[in-house]
């Protein structure tokens, strides 16, 4: 049973395994093609897994995916859920110069809407690599058409993250509304509640009490996100990473499945533009924080 009435954001990024950001320097872009994909059927068992709790979710696609297995998009779409973009090829928005962007985002925008039939409201930035370097990125979204963007993360990372922004939904641009990676304020500092190798690496008690908080003491939403190839321990190894980029990557990945099973009873769940683009959902003003 749900432990809130509060209806949180379910989010998939449709990747595989291959094209994560952290194994960019050991995978040539250019033999993402010739690499054993598993992306459909772990979007098959994802889309069971939803379907059992009678749940409903956000999937950001890559343009790369989708033009390769345009069943897998159809699908989605077919099962009531929403489907979003993540960029054609996901390439880093702040590795992208404005023009290339802007370029990328149109182009991904195009083909997913041609292959679904339906409209594509939603962006999510390859590793939230929208931050104080490249607010030029809001632009480019709103140009192409975008009606909302969930690519900032309020963390200090190491890779990613813009911490004195906005912790909840909130107008970036007029008309391009903003809905952040969900984090839990504790003691000045935000702490990451919402999904990744975070949900992964830290106790399943522990990320439920997260998000419990986020419902029950500020009333809001919580957006939790995860990738098709996190509940796939049979995936491939790369050879050649880093220690700390093996952790990141492989840790508790066969705990992952069981994990979003529970998380799917314990909380309901929706889609993106479901909870944040209804004519009743709230959002702070422009925030001075993303000019």
């Amino acid at each position: 049973m749900a432990l809130h009435t509060i209806t949180n954001a379910m989010t998939v990024d449709v990747e595989d395994y291959f094209q994560v950001s952290a194994f960019a320097p050991h995978i040539d872009r250019a033999s993402w093609d010739r690499r054993e994909c598993r992306v459909e059927r772990n979007v098959a068992r994802i889309l069971d897994m939803l379907a059992a709790q009678n749940s409903k979710a956000t999937f950001f696609t890559l343009g790369w995916i989708a033009q390769r297995y345009p069943a897998l998009v159809r699908s989605i779409v077919d099962a009531g859920h929403e489907l979003a973009s993540h960029g054609y090829g996901h390439e880093r928005a702040s590795d992208l110069t404005e023009a290339a962007f802007l370029e990328d985002v149109q182009s991904a925008k195009r083909l997913l809407e041609d292959i679904s039939g339906v409209e594509v409201k939603g962006y999510r930035a390859p590793s939230f690599s929208i931050g104080e370097g490249n607010l030029w990125a809001f632009d480019c979204l709103l140009r192409a058409g975008y009606r909302y963007s969930s690519s900032v993360y309020p963390i200090r990372h190491d890779h990613y993250g813009m911490p004195d922004s906005p912790r909840h939904a909130y107008h970036v641009r007029p008309g391009l509304l903003e809905v952040p990676i969900t984090t839990l304020r504790v003691l000045n500092r935000n702490f990451p509640s919402s999904g990744g190798g975070y949900f992964r690496l830290l106790p399943y008690p522990l990320s439920r009490w997260m998000l419990s908080r986020v419902n029950s003491t500020e009333g809001q939403s919580g957006i939790f996100y995860f990738h098709p190839w996190e509940i796939d321990a049979q995936q491939p190894r790369i050879a050649g990473i880093g220690s700390k980029t093996r952790f990141r990557h492989y840790v508790n990945i066969g705990r992952m499945e069981r994990r979003l099973q529970q998380l799917l009873k314990d909380f309901r769940w929706g889609r993106m533009d479901h909870i944040f683009l209804a004519p009743a959902a709230q959002a702070t003003p422009l925030a001075a924080a993303a000019h």
